[in-house]
């Protein structure tokens, strides 16, 4: 069953409604106050004209961030991959004696 709610999210002193999957609603609430508490830190530490430089500069970060992980994610797959390699090769060899 998709149950969907109606609520309301503000972010940058705007309020936002939207229906959304019931499953959604705890990321979605999460994300607007993690967005605002960037916005309070990027206002009080660096001189902004307006809003949408702030939220700009959110954006940034968080699309940032996403990236960083998946080239992170994607090295840790490299290493774990030639680990595993170095492993079945001492294997082989240990099986073939």
């Amino acid at each position: 069953m998709d149950e969907k709610l109606k609520i309301k999210i503000s972010i940058a002193d705007r309020v936002y409604p939207l229906t959304v999957d019931f499953a959604q609603e705890e990321g979605l609430r999460s994300a607007s106050k993690k967005i605002d508490k960037m916005i309070k830190q990027f206002e009080e530490n660096y001189a902004v004209r307006d809003k949408q430089d702030v939220l700009a500069m959110c954006a940034l970060q968080f699309a940032s961030q996403t990236e960083q992980k998946q080239i992170d994610n994607t090295i840790d797959g490299e290493a774990t991959i030639e680990r595993i390699k170095k492993i079945n090769a001492i294997l082989d060899q240990y099986l073939d004696k």
